[in-house]
């Protein structure tokens, strides 16, 4: 190391790591450029040109992170996962809207993170956006001693999408007597964590490396199961989607509600599924009530759409060829916006 790097590295931040990391991170980028990226990469902002053809483009962004799922990654020494929950979780939260994904970007901020560490929660970003066929236009990698403990981070990211402003969702298009249909979540996705973690591992006091009650997986494998995309599902068939609910935190009732228009209430059948095992371990381990579940976790459905009746063979069909697991959740029915639950 040179001299004048060394004062720098005795306080925290290590400038030939970085550099090592860097490197790594430029590949992944790279790795994810599509045609319609533009500008170099290290470059100070990522570009991206709107796709051609388009006739009214409408741009569609959202930033989110991963929660406290990032301290089951940490906890677990695996990291190369979290990142593509991110771009998912990210590409799902705009798919409500009627967009395809153009480009992200990623902010990882933390202190004393290793080169493995740090390239590691990128290359599963860039993983991720390759899924997509997305460009990952750039990001930023912070070492801050100080705000954050040795080896703790936190994750962040910001996606661009494009819709056509006709045929972009807001809800409106819902109407009484819709069908709302359901596709499985792959687990606790990228919420609830705070309460999950509390139950398995101070009450039931499991540790990450044993069985899940109920289940073949580890507690570990569970935890970290990636973010269930549904992009390539309903890309397919959008046109014939009246309204679409990501289901993150908040749980069915927090997240449906807010696509329903005036005039329509969402009736979810609560009998149509059966609660996956990690979410009837959290409720039994935990002794938390079905309220408080419904409050809290996605309990099994990661997302749910509105369609007409007559489009029901189509979207599930779209389903099935995406290796997707639905099934017809509730209705909605003319009220005010809400969402209950029929037993």
């Amino acid at each position: 190391m040179s001299q004048h790097g060394r004062q720098y590295a005795e306080a925290g931040v290590d400038l030939a790591q970085a550099e090592r990391a860097k490197q790594r991170i430029g590949r992944a980028v790279a790795s994810t450029r599509t045609p319609l990226s533009l500008g170099h990469l290290g470059a100070f902002g990522g570009m991206v040109k709107v796709p051609p053809g388009m006739r009214s483009p409408v741009l569609v962004m959202s930033t989110d992170g991963v929660g406290t799922k990032v301290l089951v990654a940490q906890q677990a020494g695996r990291v190369d996962t979290i990142g593509e929950d991110l771009v998912n979780h990210s590409v799902n939260d705009i798919l409500v809207h009627g967009a395809r994904p153009l480009a992200f970007m990623d902010y990882i901020a933390g202190a004393g993170l290793s080169e493995d560490v740090l390239a590691g929660i990128v290359e599963g970003v860039a993983r991720g956006c390759r899924n997509h066929g997305m460009a990952l236009a750039g990001g930023e990698t912070a070492q801050m001693p100080g705000l954050y403990a040795e080896g703790e981070f936190d994750l962040a990211g910001t996606i661009v999408g494009v819709v056509e402003e006709e045929a972009a969702l807001h809800g409106e298009r819902i109407v009484p007597g819709d069908l709302l249909l359901a596709y499985a979540s792959t687990g606790l996705h990228t919420n609830g964590y705070t309460l999950a973690r509390r139950v398995i591992f101070e009450r039931a006091g499991l540790t990450l490396t044993d069985q899940l009650p109920g289940t073949d997986a580890s507690v570990g494998d569970a935890l970290l199961a990636v973010h269930q995309s549904y992009s390539a599902a309903l890309m397919p068939v959008l046109p014939l989607v009246h309204g679409i609910a990501h289901i993150t935190g908040g749980g069915i009732a927090g997240n449906l509600v807010r696509v329903l228009p005036e005039g329509s209430a969402a009736v979810i059948d609560a009998v149509s599924w059966q609660l996956p095992p990690l979410f009837r371990f959290l409720q039994e381990a935990g002794g938390i009530s079905t309220e408080e579940m419904r409050d809290v976790f996605n309990l099994g459905v990661g997302l749910i759409v509105a369609i007409p009746a007559s489009s029901l063979a189509a979207v599930e069909s779209a389903a099935r060829t995406a290796k997707l697991t639905s099934w017809v959740v509730g209705r909605i029915v003319a009220g005010t916006p809400s969402v209950s639950f029929a037993e």
